[in-house]
């Protein structure tokens, strides 16, 4: 009988292995008061962790509730904890992942979209190939004079970043973009209260 031989209890044989670090989509309902956005992103700075995307509005006038939805990149055990922990402030209502919802109801992940500006600058052309290639990526002019574009695109992070790298090499002078929007698929409210 031939057993595996274990290491021996040191710290040397001890495994550098980290758990993978994932992009999540978080939704928070809460109050629409003062002082609620800091607290709630006070937990991800006392942890470490970056906000990629923050967007907030108020979406129920009546119950006066605002929707916070952060894009976040963590291990797994760590936004579950953070999910936790933003369930216990007082005036959170709901926390969902939309990510981990959307992967439990087989879709790749939640509907997400952006909203960009863009102001591109250049003459001859390049000015031709900007507005060229805005059209491909479906970018409206929002403003323009014989020397500058300003372009609005919305969609997935993923197209807005790659036109604002197309966009790059053409006369790109500034970016402004809203964070994402994001909702989970299907009929039902996922916040529903």
């Amino acid at each position: 009988m031939n057993l595996p031989v274990q290491p021996p209890a040191s710290a040397y044989f001890i495994s550098d292995e980290k758990p993978p670090i994932e992009a999540r989509t978080l939704s928070i309902v809460v109050d629409n008061e003062p002082g609620v956005l800091a607290r709630v992103i006070g937990l991800f700075s006392g942890r470490g962790y970056n906000i990629e995307s923050l967007t907030v509005s108020e979406t129920d006038h009546t119950k006066h509730l605002s929707r916070i939805t952060v894009v976040t990149r963590g291990a797994p055990g760590v936004i579950a904890q953070v999910k936790s922990q933003l369930d216990r402030i007082v005036p959170v209502h709901r926390v969902v992942d939309l990510t981990k919802a959307a992967t439990g109801q087989g879709e790749d992940g939640p509907i997400e979209r952006e909203l960009a500006l863009v102001k591109v600058a250049g003459s001859g052309d390049d000015r031709v190939e900007a507005l060229r290639l805005a059209d491909v990526f479906r970018a409206k002019v929002v403003d323009s004079t014989t020397d500058h574009f300003v372009f609005e695109i919305t969609g997935k992070t993923s197209k807005i970043e790659k036109f604002i790298q197309i966009m790059a090499p053409l006369g790109l002078v500034e970016v402004c973009r809203t964070g994402v929007a994001a909702m989970s698929r299907g009929k039902d409210p996922i916040h529903e209260l």
